[in-house]
């Protein structure tokens, strides 16, 4: 694998845990796309660094299984500003 990518994967990775955060906050903090940073560490970084793999994909399980009630915020919010 190509050294900037490893590297880049590497980065995405320690961001989500630091943050916390989802795929797509990721993406625009790097100002790449989703499917750039889901594959990264995803798929790359399993490669790259198996610990934090798994540390990213413990907070990836987590966003996912929070991604419902998330939405469901988001669409009262939108009808509360509406009135």
């Amino acid at each position: 694998m190509v050294d900037y990518i490893s590297e880049r994967a590497r980065k995405e990775g320690a961001y989500i845990i630091e943050t916390q955060s989802t795929v797509r906050a990721t993406a625009e903090f790097f100002h790449i796309s989703k499917s750039t940073v889901h594959k990264d560490v995803t798929e790359r970084l399993k490669c790259v660094d198996g610990e934090l793999f798994s540390a990213v994909r413990e907070v990836l399980d987590k966003n996912l299984s929070e991604r419902h009630i998330r939405g469901g915020i988001a669409t009262k919010n939108k009808y509360l500003n509406k009135n």
